[in-house]
């Protein structure tokens, strides 16, 4: 599993992702929103944390600077 995520993606993916967070814990969104939204949040963790996005190997994509 090669790293596919930049720096700048990797800190997007974070920055949404405490979005969410904030909307959840704030009671902006809740209900069906809020677990679909979660989700997202919990996979925009994941894939920033080891630098690795599956969808980007399906569609030949890669963010990486280093080569």
């Amino acid at each position: 599993m090669t790293k596919n995520m930049g720096s700048t993606d990797k800190m997007i993916r974070l920055v949404v992702a405490a979005i969410i967070a904030i909307l959840y814990f704030t009671h902006t969104i809740s209900g069906t929103l809020a677990i679909v939204l979660g989700i997202f949040a919990i996979v925009f963790a994941l894939t920033s944390f080891i630098s690795y996005c599956p969808l980007y190997s399906v569609f030949g994509m890669n963010t990486d600077k280093k080569k």
